[in-house]
Parts: structure tokens; C-alpha cells; sequence
């Protein structure tokens, strides 16, 4: 195996027992043992457990799109269904583990962003990153939604809402708080595109009343 290879392994091993059972709780000798290598190779890669936590963060940031945005956008070509297609992918992985677990960078945003400030910052731009992908998505709903909306503040909601609903069903072991928050979501999209088809519809009343003029 590669230098390359043993590391995505370690990154991609330390990524999930970090999700599973948090940062803190997560020895290194655990790390090791789950990756299949020795402590050499481990302190080659990163000095500390620290430093592998930055490391599994910017990991994060690369592995975002196959992960997750990738899968989403294969299942529709709508803009606007890949929005509700992404939720669904969270919703399929609270149903697998039983309401457990919840978002990876969400709860490391929760138990090390206080005391931690590199990492912080990591969290912060994993975020942004994923904003960024739905900001995308947004964008090319072209005008589907109204003109003058920001889409960047709309893509930040849809992780409120995201974020908001894993971890209240968490919290009530089921996924009633995640689909009431998903189907608030539905319905406000619902209302921003008859607003703009509203709109349209207007528009055109407008120029051909103007053309019998």
C-alpha cells in the first residue's frame, strides 16, 4: 500500500469513529488499530490527535461531493428536487442508525469548535462548502424563483433546516422533527415559486394589455 494510501485510510478510519462515537471519546491506539497500521506510520502523517483532527477536516471538504452532493445530484436533473434528493440521502442514513449519530461535521461543530480554533475555522468552511454546492443548485433554478432572492441565504436555511432537524431527532429517537422541518421547507419553496410564476403570469398581462393599447 502507498504513502497516499495508508493515509486516506487513517483519515477516512479516524473520519468515521470520530462520527460514531465523538472526538473526545475516540483514543488514538483505536484509530490505529481500526486503520491497520502502527504508531510510526500514524506520527508520520500527524503529530498529535489534534493535528489528525485538521487533517480529517480538510478531508471533509474534498469528500463532500462523491459522498454526498454527487449522489444527490445523479438522482435528478430538477435543481430544485436535488435540494429535497439530499435531504432524503440524511434522512436514509438517521433511518440506517436508528436516529443516531446525526451529521459528522454538526457534531464536531458541537464538541470542539469552543476550544479549538483551527478546527473551528475547518467546521466553518466545511459548511460553507456545503452551502456552496446547494447555493449552485439554486442558482441554476434560474427563474424558478423569484428575481432578487438571495440564493446564498436561501442554500444557508436549507443546512439550518438540515442540521436543525437531525438533531431534534436525535433527541426524540425518531424522524418526526426532521420530516416536519423538511416538509416547512417544501412547502416555503412551493410558495417562492408561485410567487414568481405569479409574477410572470402578471407580466405578461401586463405587455398585452399595453399591445391593445
Amino acid at each position: 500500500m502507498t504513502d497516499r494510501e495508508t493515509r486516506k485510510r487513517l483519515l477516512q478510519t479516524a473520519f468515521r469513529l470520530f462520527h460514531e462515537q465523538g472526538y473526545h471519546a475516540t483514543g488514538v491506539a483505536t484509530i490505529m488499530r481500526e486503520a491497520q497500521i502502527n504508531p510510526g506510520s500514524m506520527y508520520h502523517y500527524f503529530e498529535s490527535k489534534d493535528d489528525l483532527l485538521l487533517g480529517v477536516l480538510r478531508f471533509a471538504l474534498d469528500y463532500l461531493r462523491p459522498a454526498v452532493m454527487g449522489p444527490a445530484e445523479a438522482r435528478t436533473t430538477d435543481p430544485l428536487g436535488r435540494v429535497f434528493s439530499l435531504l432524503a440521502l440524511y434522512r436514509r442514513g438517521m433511518k440506517v442508525k436508528g436516529c443516531k449519530l446525526g451529521c459528522p461535521i454538526g457534531n464536531l461543530a458541537l464538541e470542539v469548535s469552543d476550544d479549538h480554533p483551527p478546527a473551528r475555522d475547518l467546521i466553518h468552511r466545511n459548511f460553507e462548502n456545503w452551502i456552496d454546492h446547494v447555493h449552485r443548485w439554486l442558482e441554476s433554478a434560474g427563474d424558478l424563483l423569484p428575481t432578487g432572492l438571495d440564493r446564498r441565504q436561501l442554500a444557508r436555511f436549507v443546512l439550518t433546516v438540515m442540521e436543525g432537524g437531525l438533531m431534534q431527532s436525535r433527541a426524540a429517537g425518531h424522524l418526526g422533527p426532521f420530516d416536519d422541518s423538511v416538509a416547512q421547507l417544501r412547502n416555503y419553496f412551493d410558495l417562492l415559486t408561485l410567487r414568481r410564476a405569479g409574477g410572470r403570469k402578471r407580466s405578461r398581462q401586463r405587455r398585452a394589455k399595453e399591445n391593445r393599447q
